[in-house]
């Protein structure tokens, strides 16, 4: 009888009496208890928290917010979210009045009254109010402002949260659903193939979902309850929901409607990926222009503000600010610095969250000193660490040899972000052959098995025969454990794919390799798992290349756009300074030109520190379309030291 079948009769299959154990990684309790408020386990300071701030959590503010949070999978409940936000928007509110009445309580009173008069619209002396009441009042202002500001953030945290779920679970449910298709011809229940979808990490926050329904299962006996919880919280209103309760309709049916199912949806979801992968595609186009856009423009605007000076003394007017004395071109021209790597910054990171999930690499950090100086040249984890003493040295050095600052700045980066990029890129170029090499070998162990020979004795024989370059270690290793696992140990069998699976190290790897150990284990039929395999990898290795094709694209347009930038504002320096300087030493004292507007040795530093900026932001955007990650510091590593020795070589610095 099927396990939902069952559940309607009263009884408890698969419960807690039947091994469902509940997980305490803290992925799931949040979704079915966002609204909990329990206090056990929370520290001092979170229950003082909770007592002062709690009952806003009840309000009508936010009450959207607790909607959202039932899918946001948060460690804590929502009513200790909402009062750590509160407590934390006192702290902002406490902090920012500090420094603002430090601030305004040092504004000149001349500075006061003219500020007043423009407020009340009269150009006729006013009286000077106090600087004390002024600063109050400014703080006042200031830290309600950053009160407020604190929690419309911590709800916008939320949203953002709940939207990324929803991406990730929508990228990772097809190859969820062929998994489950896979095991569906096995002898493993619902259950069981459910557990081994939230046990495989390459699915990501499909597999966090599965977690929560199983974890809510086993709390309440029902699998049943667990489904119809998780479709209800889950982000993914319009993928996940219907799946799962579908799923669970087609499993009180039987097995062969839940293959079926399984079968079809399969299907439906993968063509609905292709669709989501075309929508990103569309969407990387327009960030690409947006970001072309962006990046130029400022370079242009300092580029005629500069001109601009000549014919309006303005701006050159010294003002001040905290920092000292200054003029209004400068806080335009290093304003637009600042934003031209602000734009980077959000533009990496917006490609980097385009990118498919099953197309991300995390490599890990080993735990022991001497492991991490050992794995140095092929992880970019490592290196990252293990040279960031490189970049410092290199920063100090060059400082204390009088090297300028921005140089010494940039030549300290490259130093660290050039080496741990090459090891990116190594390690990247490996990895592509090695995925390249799986799906050689999976098709010749699936001829092999094809044949009726068991999985171990066809990994043996691909080892031996077939030359599968970077991946043949691993395979040999694959080979002898599996010779240890023969019989019916099954475990053995699942552990020697594992530990093949971090060998290779591969999201290709993790997907194919976990795929066959589930379905094998569940016992499903060896060549059905194999077939099945053999068109997931061909599909995935497919996904991959096309994925580096269309994205070599704007990893020129990267390229492109800084070396466009760093030619035009070479140009500028060599052709148009030092005419518009002469032009301006022309005016007499009672002229209309600043005969001080233009300095071309001043003004070429401004130039050459924007131009360094935007070549570092065109750097982060190519490197998240290349390869993401650690690929941004190779990229824009080599751009800031190729503008270095442009301007070097132009004789501009």
């Amino acid at each position: 009888m099927s396990e939902f079948a069952a559940e309607r009769d009263g009884s408890d299959p698969g419960g807690i009496a039947a091994g469902g154990v509940a997980r305490a990684d803290g992925t799931g309790g949040a979704e079915t208890g966002a609204g909990s408020g329990r206090t056990d386990g929370l520290s001092v300071l979170d229950r003082a928290l909770y007592a002062l701030f709690s009952r806003h959590a009840d309000t009508r503010r936010h009450a959207l917010d607790r909607k959202r949070y039932r899918g946001a999978a948060m460690a804590t409940s929502f009513d200790v979210y909402v009062a750590r936000a509160y407590g934390l928007s006192w702290l902002a509110c406490l902090a920012v009045l500090g420094w603002t009445l430090v601030v305004a309580s040092a504004v000149p009173p001349a500075t006061v009254a003219g500020a007043v008069g423009g407020v009340l619209g009269t150009s006729a002396p006013v009286a000077s109010p106090s600087r004390l009441h002024v600063a109050a009042v400014a703080a006042g202002v200031a830290g309600t402002a950053a009160k407020y500001a604190t929690v419309r953030l911590a709800g916008e945290r939320i949203r953002l949260r709940t939207r990324a779920r929803r991406g990730g679970i929508e990228r990772t449910l097809p190859g969820a659903a062929r998994f489950l298709h896979a095991l569906s011809s096995g002898s493993d229940g619902p259950r069981a193939m459910l557990r081994r979808v939230a046990d495989n990490d390459a699915y990501g926050e499909t597999a966090v979902s599965v977690r929560t329904a199983l974890t809510t299962a086993s709390l309440t006996g029902s699998l049943n309850r667990g489904i119809g919880r998780v479709a209800r919280d889950t982000p993914s209103r319009d993928a996940l929901a219907p799946f799962l309760l579908k799923f669970r309709e087609h499993a009180a049916q039987g097995d062969d409607a839940l293959s079926g199912y399984l079968r079809l949806e399969s299907r439906m979801l993968g063509h609905r990926g292709e669709q989501a992968r075309e929508r990103n595609a569309d969407l990387m186009e327009l960030v690409a222009e947006l970001f072309v856009v962006l990046l130029v423009l400022p370079a242009l605007f300092v580029i005629v503000l500069t001109v601009m000076s000549v014919l309006a003394p303005g701006l050159s007017a010294e003002i001040a600010t905290p920092l000292g004395v200054t003029t209004k071109r400068a806080i335009a021209v290093y304003g637009a610095a600042a934003f031209v790597v602000v734009v980077g910054i959000a533009a990496g990171a917006m490609v980097s969250d385009l990118r498919p999930t099953d197309q991300r690499i995390e490599y890990r950090l080993p735990r022991s000193p001497t492991a991490l100086l050992r794995s140095v040249p092929i992880n970019p984890a490592s290196a990252a660490v293990a040279l960031l003493p490189v970049g410092g040295l290199a920063l100090v050095g060059l400082s204390a040899a009088g090297v300028d600052p921005v140089n010494a700045i940039v030549l300290g980066y490259a130093a660290y972000a050039l080496p741990v990029g090459g090891v990116a890129l190594r390690r990247g170029r490996l990895d592509d052959a090695k995925d390249r090499e799986i799906s050689e070998f999976v098709h010749a162990v699936a001829g092999h098995v094809a044949l009726g020979r068991p999985l171990s004795i066809a990994v043996d024989r691909v080892a031996r025969d077939v030359d599968l370059g970077p991946l043949t270690a691993d395979v040999a290793d694959l080979s002898f454990a599996l010779g240890l696992a023969t019989g019916p140990d099954a475990e053995l069998r699942a552990g020697a794919l594992d530990r093949f699976t971090r060998r290779v190290g591969t999201p290709l790897a993790a997907q194919t390799i976990g795929l066959v150990s589930g379905a094998l284990d569940a016992g499903s039929d060896a060549d059905a798992v194999f077939e099945t395999l053999q068109a997931e990898v061909g599909r995935l290795h497919h996904e991959k290349r096309a994925l580096r094709a269309n994205m070599f694209v704007y990893v020129a347009v990267g390229w492109t756009t800084a070396l466009l930038v760093v030619g035009i504002v070479v140009a500028v320096n060599l052709t148009v300074l030092d005419g518009f300087a002469d032009l301006a030493s022309l005016s007499t004292g009672g002229g209309t030109l600043d005969p001080t507007a233009v300095d071309p040795e001043r003004d070429a530093r401004r130039f050459y520190v924007v131009a360094q900026a935007t070549v570092f932001a065109s750097g982060l955007f190519a490197g998240a379309a290349d390869r993401g990650g650690y690929s941004m510091l190779l990229h824009s590593g080599a751009l800031v030291t190729v503008c270095l020795l442009a301007f070097a070589v132009a004789g501009v610095i």
